[in-house]
């Protein structure tokens, strides 16, 4: 097993991959007359041709640690989103596509649990990865006819242990 190192989940780490959602003063401005401040267009939702987009609700149970790396998936239709609906921090395990249709070294990042993430179509992804919590997150995808994920074994193994999360 290849040990992955944990990286802590930025916009610029992560936008090889996808788009950070999160509060950023960035994308800000005001709005029901000063009582919110709208944080807008965070991510860009694609869901094809033939696709609508869905709204889900996920809920994770906590992982076990060291984490073993088996397989990855993907969407290769539509992106998807992942917005946690507290503030327990979760791995994020993403890994770009090499010139034979296969995923590369994968990735760990590691949300505050105040940020979510937005996978672009046919990115290579592990399933989410609660830490100590039972976590919820909204889900927006693509939902309509034709097959959208793809599943690969992975070749060579990689495992996340616990204590790489405090690095």
């Amino acid at each position: 097993m290849i040990a992955l190192p944990v990286e802590a989940l930025s916009a610029e780490a992560f936008a090889p991959f996808g788009d950070v959602i999160e509060a950023r003063e960035t994308h800000a401005f005001w709005v029901n007359d000063g009582q919110a401040q709208r944080f807008h267009d965070l991510a860009r939702i694609e869901v094809g041709v033939d696709g609508h987009t869905s709204v889900s609700i996920f809920r994770s149970a906590p992982s076990h640690f060291p984490l073993a790396l088996h397989q990855l998936e993907r969407h290769p239709l539509g992106s998807q989103a992942f917005i946690p609906l507290g503030v327990h921090p979760f791995l994020v395990v993403v890994a770009a596509t090499t010139a034979a249709d296969v995923p590369e070294r994968p990735r760990a990042f590691l949300s505050n649990g105040q940020q979510g993430v937005n996978y672009r179509p046919g990115l290579w992804h592990h399933a989410l990865v609660a830490l100590d919590h039972s976590t919820d997150f909204l889900v927006i995808d693509r939902g309509g006819p034709s097959a959208n994920c793809d599943v690969v074994q992975l070749t060579i193994g990689y495992m996340i242990d616990a204590a790489l999360l405090a690095d």
